[in-house]
């Protein structure tokens, strides 16, 4: 089967991009920017939140090893997907919790998890999360790009991704 392909905004994409490295089957994670109504948007466009851009991972997969349903598991046990525009200190709709879908099969997926966490009251209030139609992606600046990986001792890695990381790792799909 072909590599297939998400795209997540669950606020920062530093965060984002780390945790999905560690995910088995995944090949390729890219940050980036979605959603918006600017070409060739920057970060420091984005960071102002008037392009409509959502910060995003465009993570590339192997479904033989990770299923798409897999992906949202860690997707949703990642962040908050309660909060409108907001994850942690982060504020604006370029932090919006968003699944940017890439096929039918994608949309029903996301929806129907959407649905019964809902009805199944996991979180303490509905989840926000939008869903999608996937658009054309930016990938952020170099500097942007495995950031984790290059930063670990840099004080947002240190305090905020080890942490998650950490939490995450108790998840059957991460490496």
């Amino acid at each position: 089967m072909p590599t297939q392909t998400a795209t997540l905004g669950s606020g920062c994409f530093w965060c984002s991009e780390a945790v999905y490295q560690s995910v088995n089957g995944v090949s390729k994670v890219t940050s980036g920017y979605m959603g918006g109504t600017v070409e060739n948007p920057t970060y420091e466009a984005v960071c102002t939140g008037t392009t409509g851009h959502a910060e995003v991972i465009q993570v590339e997969f192997d479904d033989e090893f990770v299923s798409f349903e897999d992906l949202l598991k860690v997707f949703f046990q990642s962040h908050d997907p309660t909060t409108l525009n907001r994850q942690g200190n982060d504020v604006g709709t370029q932090y919006r919790s968003v699944i940017f879908f890439h096929s039918s099969e994608q949309e029903a997926t996301a929806r129907l998890i959407i649905a019964t966490l809902n009805e199944a009251d996991v979180f303490s209030k509905p989840v926000v999360t939008e869903v999608s139609p996937a658009e054309k992606f930016y990938p952020a600046e170099d500097y942007h790009q495995d950031f984790y990986a290059r930063n670990e001792s840099h004080p947002y890695c240190f305090n905020v991704i080890r942490p998650k990381l950490h939490k995450l790792l108790e998840t059957s799909v991460l490496k």
